[in-house]
């Protein structure tokens, strides 16, 4: 199976099944030198780890890391990542059924179209759970960009029609409220407007929003290489989203020029922007304000309602699908969003050491 790496110079191929013995990640192209260990990785899978409110699903993973290689003493070496995490509450068996037909809304029918093949136990390499190898190298790659001084910030910008009031944003909130909202409020009607859909034994859908502060102008490609291009690459490669904006997104078509441009001017010796319509990035690079992106997310296909769909015998059945799901997607991906945006922005942030003369010149001359 080809596609399951990402990166150029810092590089991710990710491994697993869902109710395979374990998932993990090799990460490639980490420098040398970065203080690294358990902690600062389970952190993040934390974040996105089942079983941790009544919105999510009741599957109970600890989801602990071990990390296999790449590290002495306490920092990188620079040679190849491994990460492992080992699957302990796979419940294998509320999946035979679905060996026989395609579930609505799933990569059930493409992949056997595809491979003539599939794991049907939880979706295989199609799980949501295929993410935990990218949060755990994001996780890598946001902690070299914190020395960068570049962070982010990911959040949950609305579920269904609840959406998060961002006058009264919370950051702490995003950490402590069940839909990692930033507007405790907006919480509250969310897990409201979620307890009715499993009421109704259905799902819902949403968007995440991640902010990326600190980020310098001119990181990014013109052409092919657009930041806004492999950003949007990133977001995209995870499983339940739709669309991604960049900015003000859909709302630049219905715009003027003259209310979509952003504005120049000095401020502090600096050349700044008065607005940010743009989100932070202007002809495929970076602008110097902060990078503002949204992930569009599908309601979870796994239902508990009555569908329609059909067997690989080929004849039109009803089914009631069985198992452990969650009713959203979006609060457990937040940190996925998040960790997806960072390995696509540190990547081009070590591509670009090589767009200038100078920024060779400059430090090979000190070696001397």
């Amino acid at each position: 199976m080809a596609g399951s790496t990402f990166g150029t110079l810092f590089k991710i191929t990710t491994w697993g099944e869902s109710h395979g013995k374990a998932l993990g990640v090799v990460i490639d192209g980490a420098p040398a030198g970065l203080p690294l260990d358990e902690q600062d990785i389970q952190s993040f899978l934390d974040r996105r780890k089942p079983g941790q409110s009544r919105i999510a699903t009741p599957r109970k993973e600890s989801d602990l890391v071990q990390i296999l290689s790449g590290i002495f003493d306490g920092k990188t070496t620079g040679t190849p990542i491994s990460l492992l995490v080992p699957n302990t509450s796979q419940k294998s068996s509320d999946y035979g059924e679905i060996a026989s037909y395609y579930r609505p809304g799933h990569a059930d029918y493409t992949f056997d179209a595809k491979y003539g093949f599939r794991d049907y136990r939880g979706g295989g390499r199609s799980s949501g759970r295929e993410t935990i190898g990218r949060v755990a190298a994001g996780a890598v790659a946001s902690k070299i960009l914190g020395r960068m001084g570049i962070a982010l910030t990911a959040y949950t910008r609305s579920i269904g029609p609840i959406e998060a009031d961002l006058s009264h944003f919370d950051r702490s909130a995003i950490l402590s409220t069940p839909t990692c909202m930033p507007d405790p409020a907006a919480d509250e009607l969310a897990c409201a407007y979620l307890k009715e859909c499993m009421t109704e034994k259905d799902s819902s859908g949403g968007v995440v929003e991640c902010i990326i502060s600190g980020m310098p102008a001119g990181v990014g490609d013109p052409v092919f290489e657009k930041l806004d291009a492999n950003l949007s690459k990133a977001i995209m490669s995870i499983g339940a989203v739709k669309a991604v904006e960049i900015g003000d997104g859909l709302r630049a078509a219905a715009a003027k020029g003259s209310e979509n441009n952003d504005a120049f001017h000095m401020e502090d010796e600096k050349i700044v922007k008065k607005t940010n319509h743009s989100g932070g990035i202007l002809g495929g690079i970076s602008d110097g304000s902060p990078i503002l992106l949204r992930a569009f997310f599908k309601p979870t296909p796994s239902i508990f309602r009555k569908q329609e769909t059909v067997n690989k015998a080929g004849e039109n059945i009803t089914v009631e699908i069985k198992g452990r799901h969650d009713p959203v997607i979006v609060p457990r991906a937040v940190v996925v969003v998040e960790s997806m945006a960072a390995l696509a922005v540190l990547d081009a942030c070590m591509i670009n050491m090589s767009s200038r003369l100078e920024y060779l010149t400059d430090f090979y001359s000190q070696k001397k």
